[in-house]
């Protein structure tokens, strides 16, 4: 059985086709998701919509909390980590990350930026190495396969890799990094471009974008099916 954790970054609370303003990146959530579980309706999905209900900044108690020993904490500690505990167990159970996001400002949305300070974890997501401080940090969540989807909308064209605007790109290259850091190595990236453009570019850019998510959907439940078969990943409930 596999594990889906679904997120949606969007500001747009919609799915696009149904209004003028709604999201495309919702749309390809929800595609990717309902074939999913049309072909597997057993695997599991935990969804968050982080868009609409963005988890909390980092603070100065959500630091000092989080680089003290467990065993060393204090009940504030324990309560200024409550939220970042629940999000970063919701990821570690997760076989395939799938996250819908626009692209704003050359970047992500701060309620996703603020979702990767939550789940980059000392003590969950990474270690630290004391005795080696040239490379110190030792990523946890490198135990297993694990696959993110990264699901994207942006206003203009040539974005993508080998596009004109390719160097101003920072929001998969920055997923990426992040997750690389704690462990993550699979990722799969699929994006609807030329809404500022609408018309023909956009109707032809969210064909292509669906067609991609429908054949990732067969590919990747084809290989984690094939790995957990292997190496007896065991079924998470």
């Amino acid at each position: 059985m596999t594990h889906i954790l679904h997120l949606d970054a969007s500001a747009r609370p919609g799915l696009a086709g149904r209004d003028a303003h709604d999201s495309h990146s919702r749309n390809l959530t929800h595609r990717f998701v309902s074939q999913w579980k049309a072909r597997k309706p057993t695997d599991t999905v935990v969804y968050r919509d982080i868009g609409q209900h963005p988890p909390g900044f980092t603070s100065h108690d959500w630091i000092a909390s989080s680089f003290t020993p467990e065993a060393q904490r204090e009940p504030w500690m324990h309560d200024a980590l409550a939220e970042s505990d629940q999000l970063t167990n919701e990821l570690i159970a997760a076989d395939v990350l799938v996250i819908g996001t626009p692209f704003y400002n050359f970047g992500m949305p701060a309620s996703l930026k603020a979702w990767i300070d939550q789940v980059v974890r000392p003590g969950l997501t990474l270690e630290f190495d004391e005795t080696n401080p040239v490379e110190p940090y030792i990523p946890k969540l490198n135990d297993r396969p694990r696959h993110v989807v990264i699901l994207t909308a942006r206003g203009g064209v040539g974005f993508g890799p080998g596009g004109e605007m390719a160097h101003m790109n920072h929001l998969e290259p920055n997923l990426i990094t992040a997750l690389e850091f704690i462990g993550i190595s699979h990722f799969h990236c699929i994006a609807v471009e030329g809404q500022e453009v609408g018309g023909e570019v956009l109707a032809a850019s969210t064909v292509e974008a669906i067609g991609k998510v429908d054949a990732l959907v067969e590919a990747l439940q084809a290989a984690v099916g094939s790995v957990q078969t292997d190496v007896g990943t065991p079924a998470l409930a």
